[in-house]
């Protein structure tokens, strides 16, 4: 059950221009967690900006993005939206192996055998930045290692700093994942 109501009813002037663009930029839908911001459209339309350009995504891969993303749902306890996106994750090549190593991020961090250097870079930064903010040095330079372009590293931070809000205000608002009212 969720902590407020999902916004529903747009009798103000503002809300409907923004929920419309909300509900284009997700292809002819709205979701539970775009009913939410719709409480205040000048945040709704400053969080559905952000978030398109990190799902968009820049320089980095989609796998390496979408790793990163599931990892901070996985650490947070965000079920709403990692159910999303572990469908994005095997989309972006990870197999069913690799999705149920999420379940111990630190543990899949680590494994050799699933994830190759550049994966466990971005494993072990997500974790690291999600469970203390700051990026251990070690952690830093492995990242920085198959992540030169400091353009590269910025967007990765910035995704999962970027996740890291979204899985706080869905798991404090108690966001459910949507039934047919997501039409």
């Amino acid at each position: 059950m969720p902590s407020i109501p999902y916004r529903t009813t747009f009798l103000d002037s503002e809300t409907p221009r923004v929920a419309t663009k909300v509900k284009e930029s997700r292809g002819g839908r709205r979701l539970n967690l775009d009913r939410m911001p719709l409480h205040c459209p000048p945040l709704a339309a400053g969080w559905g900006a952000l978030m398109s350009r990190g799902r968009a995504g820049c320089l980095i891969s989609v796998r390496h993005r979408e790793l990163a993303i599931c990892a901070v749902f996985e650490l947070n306890g965000a079920d709403y939206d990692l159910h999303y996106h572990r469908g994005r994750l095997l989309q972006a090549g990870c197999n069913n192996e690799q999705l149920a190593a999420f379940r111990g991020v630190g543990a899949a961090a680590e494994s050799v055998a699933l994830f190759d250097s550049a994966e466990r870079a971005v494993l072990r930064l997500s974790l690291d930045s999600t469970r203390s903010v700051a990026i251990r040095p070690e952690t830093l330079d492995a990242a920085k290692a198959c992540f030169p372009d400091p353009a590269q590293l910025l967007e990765l931070m910035m995704i999962v700093a970027s996740y890291n809000m979204v899985s706080r205000v869905q798991v404090d608002l108690g966001i459910e994942i949507e039934g047919a009212e997501a039409a």
